[in-house]
């Protein structure tokens, strides 16, 4: 991936936090938000492997690619995605929910790199996440399109994922990261290889169903199923992309004491679970805590923060 390699900053800082009144005692935060300006997080890591898969397929059968994906106004995937297709001279599509005429500025930023932009109303979104072979009713064909999934939650993402472990200057009694798709948590799992405890902070409602993708995409990648975690589903604060009050509150101080810029949609919601899970003892300061910075800061765009 020579498009882009040149700017990625690996392995990414861990950063001790110190005492707070938000926290009250020290919290390591691995901070993936600064491995690239735009391919950030979690986002790079988990295009990495299926980008390489992609990229050699192409060599052998001779064709520019063409990468196909989905996502919402504010995807922090696609905008990655549009990116990196950019920068290693890839066609590529979005399936967007929502309806033509909608608008943010991430749909602004992959259009000037190239991308199209094709709306999915909810119903239809609803059944591509569902049955991904929806999308050839959705899409012209196009034998040199590769599809990656909603999140990049692709399998082959677990690994990408899993290597930021060896990065880390210690195994942590405890790890926390926000929850979307299942692949980072799954990635963590991975490469923790049944040592620390992690906590997936879900951040959409009714996510007791990411237990199941955790397991999928961990065998479909070719690890054992980890059970070392626990999924959170309390703190989506109304859902995916819902920001409470509370939230907005809890993400505010946090960057003011930290000057650590967070979204609500993923690490802040992260930043407010482990607030409270201070505050119940379900963690405390006998532990060494390591919370997963993932990147991506759209949601900060669309929501203001």
């Amino acid at each position: 991936m020579n498009g882009f390699e040149a700017s990625l900053q690996l392995p990414t800082p861990c950063h001790l936090l110190e005492p707070s009144d938000l926290f009250g005692m020290p919290i390591w935060m691995k901070r993936d938000d600064l491995l690239h300006p735009v391919v950030s997080g979690n986002k790079y890591r988990k295009l990495k492997y299926p980008l390489l898969h992609i990229a050699e397929a192409a060599r052998q059968a001779g064709h520019v690619p063409s990468l196909a994906t989905m996502g919402g106004l504010w995807s922090n995937h696609v905008h990655a995605t549009a990116y990196a297709a950019n920068a290693l001279g890839y066609r590529s599509l979005a399936l967007i929910r929502g309806h033509a005429g909608m608008h943010s500025a991430m749909l602004d930023d992959c259009r000037a790199r190239g991308m199209q932009i094709q709306f999915v109303d909810r119903v239809h979104y609803r059944m591509l996440r569902d049955n991904p072979a929806h999308r050839q009713t959705l899409m012209l064909p196009d034998p040199q399109q590769y599809w990656l999934p909603e999140g990049g939650s692709d399998p082959s993402a677990v690994q990408g994922v899993a290597e930021l472990i060896d990065e880390l200057p210690f195994i942590p009694d405890v790890m926390l990261v926000a929850c979307g798709t299942a692949a980072t948590l799954a990635g963590l799992l991975a490469g923790l290889n049944g040592r620390s405890f992690v906590m997936g902070i879900a951040v959409l409602q009714d996510g007791q169903y990411l237990n199941g993708e955790v397991s999928r995409l961990l065998q479909q990648a070719g690890y054992p199923d980890h059970r070392n975690y626990q999924l959170y589903t309390d703190f989506h604060h109304g859902g995916y992309a819902k920001v409470s009050p509370e939230l907005r509150e809890c993400c505010q101080q946090f960057i003011n004491q930290y000057q650590v810029p967070v979204e609500p949609v993923y690490t802040g919601k992260v930043v407010y679970a482990l607030h409270r899970l201070i505050q119940s003892g379900a963690i405390h300061s006998g532990q060494s805590v390591m919370v997963l910075h993932t990147g991506g800061l759209q949601g900060a765009r669309g929501m203001k923060l």
